[in-house]
């Protein structure tokens, strides 16, 4: 019956724990990438629209938090395709 829902019977070494971990490290990693490029690179390529707020100059930790999840999710379920 599992077989038919999810196309598989399990996730093979992984095992629910290990896409968890994969997604809380991917979600962690990419929460520190995201703010520290986003600081560092988007006032050098747009200063014009930093200067003239239609771009934010920093991210908030929670608008990092949302596009680090947005990137784990996709991280995760590409290593879960990858994996079976």
């Amino acid at each position: 019956m599992i077989k038919k829902i999810v196309g598989f019977t399990s996730l093979g070494c992984m095992g629910c724990f290990g896409v968890l971990g994969l997604f809380v490290g991917l979600l962690l990693l990419a929460l520190l990438i995201i703010k520290l490029v986003w600081a560092w690179t988007v006032p050098d390529l747009f200063p014009g629209a930093v200067e003239q707020g239609l771009i934010a100059e920093s991210l908030t930790w929670w608008t990092a938090f949302k596009l680090a999840i947005l990137v784990a999710l996709l991280g995760s379920l590409a290593g879960i395709r990858r994996s079976s």
